[in-house]
């Protein structure tokens, strides 16, 4: 009866320290959302209604003091890490390294190209671009360029390509890769055929895609101009994500 008695006692014992322990953890991810919530900046006092904004960047933007970048409104970047099968942009690990250092929610996106394997692109980019459990998703950047603006890939040239690609990336880095795009080529090319986030390019700032679905990131301005960097161009994308601060730190 004695050792019963014991052995109960024991056991009521590790429960306690169990409940402790995991009471302690939620306390600490309470803490850590919080602390993540008031990290995102108040959007700037304009008329746009979307309480968080961000930037994309590449080699054009030159040399950037990220700190004083960061510090401008902004919550998010999306940098440009690779194109094609074998190009890496000459400034993506300096900005990746220099944006992760900053409270900014860091993403990196892939340039997608139709003359080389989706394979081959993914490959391109996992290799260049760490696995970080606190990044965005990766994105892949469907435009048209050269003489494909002219004479459009089919529907089959473009799903050879980006399907292995968005599965690659998703194995790689446990989330749903982004698809950048126009309105237009998601008319053409995605709608119906991809259930990804989108992140929208489109400066008539529409509210919807197309199709009345939700777009994920929208890309409203070429014409963005803040402190912080030295390239040949002046200026530099803005975006929105589309929900609440709130929304964005449960998200990311």
């Amino acid at each position: 009866m004695k050792n019963t008695k014991k052995r109960n006692l024991k056991i009521r014992k590790y429960l306690i320290l169990a409940c402790l322990v995991i009471a302690l953890l939620l306390i600490i991810k309470a803490i850590v959302f919080v602390a993540e919530y008031f990290s995102v900046p108040d959007a700037p006092d304009d008329d746009i209604d979307y309480p968080v904004r961000g930037i994309d960047v590449s080699h054009y933007q030159g040399d950037i003091d990220w700190p004083t970048l960061a510090d401008q409104n902004i919550a998010f970047v999306f940098i440009k890490a690779t194109e094609g099968s074998s190009h890496v942009d000459k400034n993506f690990e300096y900005n990746w390294e220099g944006a992760t250092d900053t409270h900014l929610k860091v993403g990196a996106y892939h340039f997608m190209s139709f003359e080389s394997s989706g394979e081959t692109q993914a490959e391109n980019f996992i290799s260049n671009v760490p696995k970080e459990s606190s990044s965005l998703p990766p994105v892949i950047d469907l435009e048209l360029y050269g003489d494909f603006i002219s004479n459009h890939p089919s529907q089959e040239t473009v799903d050879s390509i980006i399907q292995p690609m968005l599965q690659m990336l998703e194995d790689h880095y446990d989330k749903k890769p982004i698809i950048y795009t126009t309105s237009a080529l998601y008319e053409e090319y995605v709608k119906g055929n991809y259930d990804n986030d989108i992140w929208l390019a489109d400066l008539s700032f529409p509210e919807t895609l197309p199709d009345g679905s939700d777009w994920k990131f929208l890309q409203y301005s070429f014409e963005g101009k803040l402190e912080g960097y030295s390239g040949y161009l002046p200026h530099l994308d803005l975006n929105v994500y589309n929900g609440s601060k709130l929304d964005f730190v449960r998200e990311y």
